[in-house]
């Protein structure tokens, strides 16, 4: 019987949910793996969660235009900036 591979932590699109865990994107895991990913470069992990942020409200505004996601800074940024 061939191993089954774990889904990885990334973004189901457009309801920006984990495939794996089905917590918001980015979940834990999720960010744990992009640190290590991006290691030494935060302004570049920065640069592209900026870009995934502009992408998520799109469709998540998309889909309920009644009531727009908000601001995702938390959720996609604010978790990056190094530890003090």
């Amino acid at each position: 019987m061939p191993a089954m591979t774990e889904v990885p932590h990334l973004p189901m699109r457009p309801l920006w949910l984990c495939r794996r865990c089905g917590a918001p994107w980015p979940c834990g895991p999720a960010r744990l793996s992009l640190l290590a990913e991006y290691q030494g470069d935060r302004t570049s992990l920065l640069f592209y969660l900026a870009i995934l942020m502009q992408e998520a409200t799109e469709h998540l505004t998309m889909l309920n235009p009644a009531s727009p996601p908000g601001d995702l800074g938390n959720r996609f940024l604010s978790w990056v900036r190094a530890p003090r």
